[in-house]
């Protein structure tokens, strides 16, 4: 059962969020299931959250790169039939290491291949030794990915195979 205190942030968050569906005080936990009884509307909850898919964002970062789609997934070393795969499919999700071989040939910024990434449902770590090479990269600008490959190779860590 959810105490006072903890259902009040949560009308607090709620209302931060979506500026407009205001929770009750009279908050009620349904007994048998744990859950809050409310009037968030989930379809407008989703509508307002919801961000572009990977494969729209990708798409959307290649067309404004004026690459064609060849030469990135050659750049980022993915075969014709893989590309095809993202390109084709809405619900597909990619590894970790093709979204940042993706973001590399495109030289995405920083901020571009979070997006890129979080649309994949990926981030990149300050606790992990991948990641902050990644990071570390991508800051200097550095896209070539046999370079980055032998970075990640030197601290024994994965690569972007």
């Amino acid at each position: 059962m959810l105490d006072q205190s903890l259902l009040l942030e949560l009308e607090e968050y709620i209302e931060l969020h979506l500026n407009a569906i205001k929770l009750s005080k009279s908050l009620e936990v349904y007994k048998e299931m744990d859950i809050l009884e409310s009037q968030i509307d989930v379809e407008t909850f989703i509508g307002q959250r919801r961000k572009p898919t990977f494969q729209e964002s990708l798409l959307n970062f290649i067309d404004s790169s004026g690459a064609t789609d060849t030469e990135v997934y050659k750049k980022a070393e993915l075969d014709r039939k893989h590309f095809s795969k993202i390109r084709s499919n809405t619900d597909y999700r990619p590894s970790k290491p093709t979204v940042l071989s993706l973001a590399l040939a495109l030289e995405l910024s920083k901020q571009n291949t979070d997006t890129l990434l979080q649309a994949a449902g990926f981030s990149l770590s300050d606790s992990d030794t991948f990641d902050l090479i990644i990071q570390f990269c991508l800051e200097k600008e550095i896209y070539d990915r046999s370079e980055v490959n032998n970075m990640l190779d030197y601290f024994q860590v994965n690569t972007l195979n």
